[in-house]
């Protein structure tokens, strides 16, 4: 089995959940007392969110940058970044290091064409939805996504940084991101992505009329195919 190299930390709530769910499926496909052979490097969010406020990109590459290196050096054979917006870094971070970086906007676009969808409506923080790092690999891969309006986002990104990030959950915050849905769906949405590594703690196939892409178990799939092939 090779060695799954996890960047995360950004935030600690998705991590978790991307050590549990790689757990899981590697039990529910190998059985028995099989788990996954993992490298973790967990980063204090609190220090990249304040580089994110501050416009400091080029800061948090050359942080993102070191510790895949790091993650290189421990032996991984391939890297998973556990957020959606800091693949916005992408490029930077992989310079000089010469194992491979699973995207997960590719994987994400990938299982979409593969149900036959087109029009994914896309829920994720403000950088994801208004910058084009994320919604160009998607256009790119004959996708059209669909984001909401001003308000919406706000409000989607004001969620995931107060409330999810910090591992609060609320009926009320549950009701706003069903809501913002319904309204992508309204626009023509035939799907919908939660774009960033932390909404599927309020939304998933129960509380969504159209088929769900929770980025994070698209991520841990995609993974576990690329460790598993050989």
């Amino acid at each position: 089995m090779k060695t799954v190299g996890i960047l995360g930390g950004m935030s600690a709530a998705s991590t978790q959940t991307y050590y549990r769910e790689l757990c899981n499926r590697t039990r529910e496909r190998l059985g028995g007392l099989h788990s996954p052979e993992l490298l973790i490097r967990s980063l204090d969010f609190a220090v990249i969110e304040e580089l994110q406020m501050a416009g400091k990109w080029d800061e948090a590459g050359e942080i993102l940058n070191r510790e895949a290196k790091a993650l290189e050096r421990g032996g991984a054979d391939l890297i998973i970044l556990a957020t959606n917006t800091m693949h916005k870094l992408a490029e930077k971070m992989m310079q000089d290091v010469s194992i491979p970086l699973l995207h997960i906007a590719d994987a994400t676009a990938s299982c979409i064409l593969k149900r036959g969808l087109r029009s994914p409506g896309l829920m994720a923080t403000a950088f994801t939805m208004e910058e084009s790092f994320y919604t160009s690999r998607l256009t790119a891969a004959g996708l059209t996504p669909i984001i909401p309006d001003t308000a919406d986002r706000a409000e989607t990104h004001r969620i995931i940084y107060e409330e999810l990030c910090v591992d609060k959950v609320t009926k009320e915050s549950e009701d706003t991101y069903v809501a913002i849905a319904k309204r992508l769906v309204e626009q023509g949405a035939d799907c919908l992505i939660l774009g960033c590594t932390e909404v599927g703690m309020l939304l998933n196939q129960g509380n969504v009329s159209v088929p769900v892409f929770d980025t994070t178990l698209v991520h841990c799939d995609a993974a576990l195919e690329m460790v598993l092939s050989d």
